[in-house]
């Protein structure tokens, strides 16, 4: 039974109770939905509260009723031509992905819209659930950064004839297809080439958005941590998720000379920093970011990258969504380093 508590009338937080339900395939397309008097039952709510429920979800076009059979979850039949990106926040990165997305669904006659799922996997499930709902042709998503939230979804999830592709995707075995870049490669590269430049310890920058459990994170974090196990056993590493604690002293207390950078605009915040304490890029610091966005050959110095190859990434999304005969399902994209001026 479900508990009213609060201003909100009973017939809302039903409404909502079962859209939910609905969108995050707890209740699967197809499916039947409580009988009206299934629903006075349950909930102790009246008749008319319970017809007032099913009357709204069939207006949202949620649900359709069947004369002498019931009430079921709508199921698309028809997909409409176009494509959702759903991102966990707005970047200089996941602009660049979007970008290149673009290009690709104008090509194949699509259009294409972004979502923001504002890194919660609660959000995320709803998203896509409305958007297979609709009967989008295609569902782009960069998921939340503890994918683990979202593991049981994704495996229980009916989309139907919408195509679901994975992008900045880290966790192997996936029920979709997916097309990611190799995480562990691009850490691997930044760091033997930091190592050539000087000795030191070294700092690896995330993003302050990224709050809790951080998959993406904690990957590059073991693959740099094993990489100086296994080579540069001498050097430190050190973690920062707020660039404002950084200072002039910090870096030569520690003495760091080498920054891995997880997003481009980070890097370039960071460079601003160091140059206005007095210090040289790359003589005293030298820095890497991952990304390769517009921004890295626009600013001064142009940055050092590995590149995620968003271009290729969006070539092969296209490919799982349009190609019929593409029989790889999963992509795992090479990252490259982009050696410039820092």
């Amino acid at each position: 039974m479900l508990k009213f508590e609060g201003h909100v009338p009973i017939y809302k937080k039903l409404i909502d109770f079962y859209r939910n339900k609905i969108v995050t395939q707890e209740l699967k397309p197809g499916s039947k939905i409580d009988s009206i008097n299934k629903m006075i039952s349950r909930h102790q709510v009246s008749r008319e509260t319970a017809k007032r429920v099913i009357k709204a979800l069939i207006e949202e076009k949620l649900v359709v009723s069947q004369v002498g059979r019931g009430t079921f979850v709508h199921n698309v039949t028809e997909p409409i031509k176009v494509w959702g990106v759903v991102i966990p926040f707005y970047s200089n990165n996941n602009e660049q992905l979007i970008s290149e997305l673009l290009i690709k669904a104008n090509a194949a006659g699509r259009k294409m819209e972004y979502f923001l799922h504002y890194n919660n996997p609660d959000e995320e499930m709803r998203t896509i659930g409305q958007l297979i709902q609709k009967g989008y042709e295609a569902i782009i998503v960069v998921p939340n950064y503890d994918e683990s939230l979202t593991g049981e979804f994704y495996r229980r999830l009916s989309a139907g004839s919408t195509k679901i592709v994975l992008a900045d995707y880290t966790m192997s075995g996936s029920y979709f297809k997916y097309a990611i870049q190799s995480y562990d490669l691009g850490v691997k590269r930044a760091v033997d080439y930091l190592a050539q430049k000087q000795d030191g310890n070294y700092l690896l920058l995330r993003h302050e958005n990224w709050q809790g459990r951080n998959m993406v994170f904690n990957l590059m974090k073991e693959t740099f941590e094993m990489i100086l196990d296994l080579k540069y056993s001498h050097r430190k590493l050190f973690y920062c998720a707020d660039i404002d604690e950084l200072t002039k002293d910090y870096f030569k207390e520690n003495c760091i000379t080498g920054v891995l950078s997880v997003q481009d605009s980070i890097a370039i915040r960071l460079i601003g920093r160091i140059k206005s304490w007095g210090m040289s890029i790359p003589d005293d610091v030298s820095i890497v970011s991952y990304g390769n966005t517009e921004l890295t050959k626009l600013f001064n110095p142009a940055l050092t990258v590995v590149d995620c190859k968003y271009e290729k990434m969006a070539e092969s999304i296209s490919e799982l969504i349009c190609n019929k005969n593409v029989k790889n399902q999963q992509v795992v994209i090479q990252p490259e380093l982009i050696i410039r001026e820092t």
